[in-house]
């Protein structure tokens, strides 16, 4: 099981002031919008982030020198574990 977590998206619905960094002049901010759901596209991300955690602890359990050298180690840990 893992547990995500993310941030709200920003959104701007009024704009605050801030400076022209160009002309140095006092302006409103962009108004920003921002998407009415997050959850499809953070999926894809943690689903993503997950595998490399996962590549991440196998390698470092298993090694990582070579395919050959891995699937050797695996053997090996499935020989002590009785598998």
């Amino acid at each position: 099981m893992a547990r995500i977590a993310m941030k709200p998206i920003p959104t701007l619905t009024r704009p605050l002031p801030t400076v022209d960094l160009v002309t140095g002049e006092p302006c409103d901010a962009a108004h920003e919008r921002s998407d009415t759901c997050a959850v499809p596209a953070a999926g894809v991300v943690a689903e993503a982030e997950m595998a490399l955690v996962l590549a991440d602890a196998y390698t470092r359990m298993f090694g990582d020198a070579c395919v050959e050298d891995i699937r050797a180690a695996v053997d090996r840990y499935k020989a002590r574990i009785g598998r």
